[in-house]
């Protein structure tokens, strides 16, 4: 028949069809090609925009890593290559190592903070009606959308000495005394708790509508089984629940880790790093010894340094969850 390779019979053997025509391999190598040629052309403009925005600065910023690159090369144009002295002098600095150690604590209290609250919020939202379901998840969209510049700003001042709202209704408690004139960013803990309830106010929506998916999505047969054993809610929770949401929260915890040790614009904007740098985290130490110091070499170093660390953080996680056989 046409269209269907031909078949060989040889009698007392198994019947083996014979090789396509010519033609027709000539024509599927045709179609290979031409897919080719297209994914080609479609990906071109995505890989020119890549290669610009993402492979160009990275290798800028591994060059400048191993240079004394700093204010006056970037009139000149004159640098030197110092290898890894760059790197030696960041290892052996100890504000880098302060600098290191609180952007590691505070990044372990914004994602214990943002994850257990989404989870809360998430678990809130299956208990509502729909039309407050939607209201919620419209206030929450909105506060996630927002950009963290503005959101920072706007922040600031609520906390702001002398006219701002959260120091005048914290001044009617009367719980505090007398709060109108207390300036949150000269003062660290203070300083850190504000930083703190404005990257948790823009992280916990993301996670709690993402958790609030995959709740929809879990199998209610083994929650009504349980609840008809006789488990409370908690145990239902923690027992069933969250083993089966458990890839969905293994990803926003990572995702959280990646953002929240990266926090920058908050932080400048509420504190700028101060009093004394105690709030100075990893990027806001290299933001200064790059833009500030301009001292460019070392704070590539540091840049360099930061993503090794990410890197391995993020390695180790990916690996544990690989072993624990579950999907990515």
């Amino acid at each position: 028949m046409n269209g269907t390779p031909s078949v060989e019979t040889i009698e007392g053997e198994l019947l083996t069809p014979s090789r396509p025509p010519r033609r027709r391999r000539k024509k599927a190598r045709a179609l290979r090609g031409d897919d080719g040629r297209i994914a080609a052309i479609l990906f071109g403009p995505t890989g020119l925009i890549l290669i610009a925005l993402v492979a160009v600065p990275i290798g800028f910023l591994l060059f400048t890593s191993v240079t004394n690159f700093n204010q006056r090369s970037l009139f000149t144009g004159e640098f030197d290559l110092v290898g890894i002295k760059q790197y030696t002098t960041v290892l052996a600095d100890k504000t880098f190592w302060f600098a290191m150690l609180r952007t590691v604590l505070f990044t372990a209290a914004l994602v214990l903070g943002s994850v257990f609250i989404g989870m809360y919020v998430s678990q809130m939202m299956t208990r509502l009606n729909n039309g407050m379901r939607y209201l919620v998840t419209l206030v929450m969209i909105f506060a996630w959308a927002m950009p963290n510049v503005a959101s920072s700003i706007v922040w600031k001042w609520l906390f702001q000495p002398g006219y701002g709202v959260v120091n005048w209704l914290l001044s009617r408690l009367v719980i505090f005394g007398d709060m109108v004139n207390t300036s949150w960013a000269n003062n660290t803990t203070l300083a850190l708790i504000c930083i703190w309830l404005l990257v948790i106010w823009q992280a916990v929506p993301y996670i709690a509508i993402t958790l609030y998916a995959a709740t929809l999505a879990a199998d209610e047969s083994c929650l009504e089984a349980a609840q008809l054993d006789g488990a409370g809610r908690w145990r239902i929770y923690w027992q069933i629940l969250v083993p089966m949401i458990q890839p969905n929260l293994l990803v926003v915890t990572l995702l959280s880790v990646i953002w929240d040790f990266n926090v920058f614009n908050q932080i400048w904007l509420v504190s700028q790093g101060g009093p004394a740098g105690s709030t100075s985290t990893i990027g806001v130490f290299t933001y200064t010894k790059a833009f500030v110091s301009f001292d460019i070499g070392q704070g590539s170093a540091i840049s360099v340094i930061t993503v090794v660390v990410l890197l391995l953080l993020t390695g180790v996680y990916i690996r544990n969850l690989l072993k624990s056989g579950e999907d990515l």
